[in-house]
């Protein structure tokens, strides 16, 4: 693709980053030494009428790594026996690297500089994904290493609730609580949260999805003296 010819709308919404939905369930709250179990991550995209919305979900049961740690009160939470043999889990590395592969080919799909985490209280999600990465020896993560989008706060802004279900309810969007505390589940339903809020303040003027900052916006804002 020559480089006069228009990115995608999506490249320009976001300062060149592609958000890309990140959901985690775990074997504790400890990044470092807690099992990763679940990971799934839903890629965005912009359709014609410049709407956020959901293009692709992957998930995968994940092996925990040697020597993890496995807090009982999480897996009570989620519901999750990491050994059961019909979860078909895979191991870390496998499940980043699909993951990856898959986002670097969208990054690069919609002509954007590189992925940014959402996700819902997004500091815990990118905190096991970057241990997870470190742990694993993985040297390019598509993903920027410590910004993210989180959808508590979004959703406090938008709609006054941070708990993912009461925002989700309070978005008119749809909530089985018996889906709950799974990583696909959870990752659609922040996707969908997502999506809702920043289609809603296009809709009420925020952002003109048709008009990319020009080189010369980017000079004025970098000059400390401009108006």
């Amino acid at each position: 693709m020559s480089e006069s010819a228009p990115k995608h709308p999506i490249a320009h919404r976001f300062r060149g980053f592609l958000p890309v939905v990140i959901d985690v369930e775990t074997g504790g709250f400890n990044a470092k030494t807690d099992a990763l179990l679940e990971i799934a991550a839903v890629l965005l995209t912009m359709n014609t009428e410049g709407h956020i919305v959901r293009q692709q979900t992957l998930a995968y049961h994940v092996e925990p790594f040697p020597g993890t740690q496995l807090n009982p009160e999480s897996l009570a939470v989620n519901g999750i026996d990491p050994y059961h043999p019909f979860r078909f889990a895979i191991s870390e590395h496998e499940a980043l690297q699909n993951i990856f592969k898959a986002v670097r080919q969208s990054v690069k799909a919609h002509q954007c500089t590189r992925a940014i985490l959402v996700g819902h209280n997004a500091f815990f999600d990118l905190g096991f994904l970057n241990a997870a990465v470190a742990r694993n020896k993985i040297k390019r993560c598509p993903f920027h290493q410590f910004s993210s989008f989180d959808t508590v706060s979004l959703a406090g802004l938008a709609y006054g609730q941070t708990v993912l279900s009461r925002a989700a309810t309070a978005a008119g969007l749809s909530w089985e609580n018996e889906q709950a505390h799974s990583a696909i589940y959870d990752a659609e339903r922040t996707a969908d949260l997502f999506c809702k809020i920043v289609n809603q303040w296009q809709a009420l003027g925020g952002w003109n999805v048709q008009r990319p900052a020009s080189s010369e916006d980017d000079s004025r804002q970098a000059r400390p003296d401009s108006a």
